[in-house]
C-alpha cells in the first residue's frame, strides 16, 4: 500500500533539525482557497510536497517541498521554485538549471533548525503564491 502524506507525518518521530514542524508551518502558510498538494513519497530518497493553485494553468505546481530521507534521523528540507517565481535577495538560493520538471530552479535548503532561513523561505513561498494566482 502507498504511503499516505498523513501515515508519513505519524511515522516521523526523530526530528532533531526540527524540519517536521517547518513542513507542516510551510503547508499551513499554503493551505489556502483553490491551492491543493500531491505527495509523492520516494522513501530513503526523498518525499515530496507539491503545491499548486488553481489558476496555474502552465505548470503543475509551484513549489516542490523535499523532505530529504538519505538519513531518517536526520531529516532536512530542499524546497524548490521555478527561477521565475521568486527572487533572492540574500542570494541564498542553489540555482539548478532545468531542476524543476525541466525548467531552471531556485532551491533553498533549510538543513538545521534555523528560523532566519525558515522565515526567509515561507517569504519566498508567499511570493510563488502570489505569482501562481496572477
Amino acid at each position: 500500500m502507498a504511503e499516505t502524506w498523513e501515515s508519513f507525518l505519524a511515522g516521523w518521530s526523530v526530528d532533531p533539525n526540527h524540519a517536521k514542524e517547518a513542513l507542516l508551518a510551510f503547508q499551513k502558510l499554503l493551505s489556502v482557497p483553490d491551492v491543493t498538494f500531491d505527495f509523492k513519497a520516494r522513501p530513503s530518497i526523498s518525499y515530496s510536497l507539491r503545491a499548486r493553485h488553481k489558476a496555474q494553468q502552465k505548470r503543475e505546481l509551484f513549489v516542490l517541498i523535499d523532505v530529504i530521507d538519505d538519513e531518517p534521523e536526520n531529516r532536512w528540507l530542499s524546497v524548490c521554485f521555478y527561477a521565475d517565481m521568486v527572487s533572492d535577495p540574500d542570494e541564498l538560493a542553489d540555482f539548478v538549471p532545468k531542476g524543476l520538471l525541466g525548467e531552471d530552479a531556485c532551491c533553498f535548503n533549510l538543513e538545521d533548525d534555523n528560523p532566519k532561513m525558515q522565515a526567509y523561505i515561507a517569504e519566498r513561498l508567499r511570493e510563488a503564491l502570489d505569482h501562481a494566482k496572477a
